[in-house]
């Protein structure tokens, strides 16, 4: 696992973690918006890297290195962290080991509950077909077997596919939807999702709850699956700027 930083070294930390299938890069336009509020640490989940070869571990590893890197270079605390889908996931097992002191965290549609045993494999190959088919197929081909996702998410994937390859889908998916979020700090926890993932969100949201009473929901509506970030960074940022309290003239 590697991480990437930017911004100022004096102020708050902010830790994205990006989803699965694609890499640190999706989170770019959020840096540009935050870079002068805080030192930013942007990670490279194993599988999903950029210009380097990776494996993907299990959702427990990448959380202990997430958890090993914040106490190695951030004296164990930061202000704020910030997990999109996959990335969600890995800042939940981060809070259930309880090892760093995170202030505010943000679960932006995070899969916190295991699929039923036959749905797994199946899922598993579907996305990795779909992942493959991103980086090799374009024009209409790309269009018929991917209509509902949007571009941006799709030129990620093309990114990052050389160096995890169906692999890394297949192992990163098999983890995600095998384990169950236990147990969680009452901290300050915050959980996003968009109208059109409800019917897979709800789930989650109420497993939260039943963990951590004082969770903070926020619904936005004709939303889909990550487009929150892609299509309004600036409400991320902002939202972001709130929920830490942090402020500054840019925003």
């Amino acid at each position: 696992m590697n991480f990437k930083t930017f911004g100022k070294y004096d102020s708050p930390t902010l830790l994205l973690i990006p989803g699965l299938g694609v890499s640190y890069e999706i989170f770019m336009p959020l840096v540009d918006l935050l870079k002068d509020m805080f030192l930013i640490v942007a990670a490279e989940v194993d599988g999903f890297t950029l210009g380097v070869h990776t494996e993907f571990t299990s959702i427990d590893d990448q959380a202990r290195q997430v958890t090993e890197y914040i106490k190695e270079h951030h004296s164990g605390k930061i202000c704020c962290a910030y997990g999109l889908s996959l990335g969600g996931k890995i800042l939940s097992r981060v809070l259930e080991r309880n090892e760093i002191s995170i202030e505010h965290s943000i679960l932006d549609a995070a899969p916190l509950l295991p699929l039923p045993k036959w749905l797994v494999g199946p899922l598993r190959y579907l996305q990795a077909a779909n992942v493959w088919s991103c980086y090799h197929w374009t024009g209409l081909w790309r269009w018929v077997f991917h209509s509902h996702y949007f571009d941006v998410l799709l030129d990620e994937c093309r990114k990052v596919f050389p160096y995890g390859g169906t692999k890394a889908v297949l192992d990163g998916y098999k983890s995600v939807y095998t384990n169950r979020l236990e147990s969680v700090p009452q901290v300050d926890i915050h959980f996003w999702y968009g109208t059109k993932e409800a019917f897979v969100a709800k789930a989650q949201v109420k497993h939260l709850k039943g963990l951590c009473p004082k969770v903070q929901i926020m619904v936005f509506k004709n939303m889909n699956h990550g487009q929150l970030l892609i299509d309004q960074p600036e409400e991320v940022a902002s939202l972001i700027n709130r929920i830490s309290k942090v402020t500054t003239d840019k925003l």
